[in-house]
């Protein structure tokens, strides 16, 4: 990196992944004692680091490139029919902006979400304070968009504005509604977002071919991943 900024790297030691069961992890991140800021993010983010929480990371797996940083260009996406038709069919939601704070009602879902979803992968028996802990930090501009079908709520997406772009930190719904295909309208609906802000990406974190849940980020064209300092064109 030619911006000058200088800070120590420091890495977990080897771990379960959590994306391919044959194999260990390891995560670097940034010295949590480092100052952090959205400039610090953007640039960071540009590079192939994610947030988690108040650190900045990034995978580091010796004989392992298989988490790839993705993200869309907004300007040049095109949807695909079915996604035209999911738009279509989520139009009658409403979504609002609020500020991350913890409010009982969104920590809810996110238990129903997490047990339909996520059983048993690590995240089982979430408390108020790991929820919290894993979504906001004090130094990013995060905001956490209300989707809701009159005033039910159906989807909560948490998303980190940057200076180029959005990123789409994570998102979590109300599972009993597979019809609507929730998390892909959260996705287009990020990507109008971003429109209407005038920036140019959308950051879906880590892409893993051999990953089944992580197949569905190559549904958004064009989609560019980051690979040996350069973002290129996959799709």
């Amino acid at each position: 990196m030619n911006n000058r900024i200088q800070f120590n790297l420091y890495a977990t030691p080897p771990h379960e992944c959590s994306y391919l069961s044959d194999r260990q992890a390891t995560t670097v991140f940034i010295d949590p004692r480092f100052p952090k800021d959205a400039v610090l993010y953007d640039v960071l983010s540009q590079h192939g680091f994610r947030r988690s929480g108040e650190h900045l990371y990034r995978p580091h797996c010796h004989h392992c490139e298989a988490c790839i940083p993705v993200r869309i260009p907004v300007g040049t996406f095109t949807p695909r029919r079915s996604q035209r038709r999911i738009w279509k069919k989520n139009q009658e939601l409403t979504v609002t902006a609020q500020p991350i704070a913890f409010k009982k009602e969104h920590f809810n879902l996110y238990c129903l979400y997490l047990a339909a979803r996520h059983r048993g992968g690590g995240m089982d028996n979430p408390t108020p304070g790991g929820y919290m802990q894993f979504l906001s930090s004090d130094w990013s501009d995060t905001l956490l968009y209300e989707f809701r079908l009159n005033k039910q709520l159906l989807s909560i997406a948490v998303v980190d504005l940057l200076e180029s772009g959005l990123s789409a930190m994570y998102t979590f719904f109300d599972p009993a509604y597979p019809e609507r295909s929730l998390g892909v309208y959260a996705i287009l609906w990020e990507i109008e977002e971003a429109k209407r802000l005038q920036l140019d990406w959308l950051y879906l974190g880590y892409w893993v071919k051999e990953c089944r849940k992580m197949r569905y980020k190559t549904d958004y064209s064009p989609l560019e991943q980051y690979r040996h300092g350069v973002w290129q064109k996959i799709i």
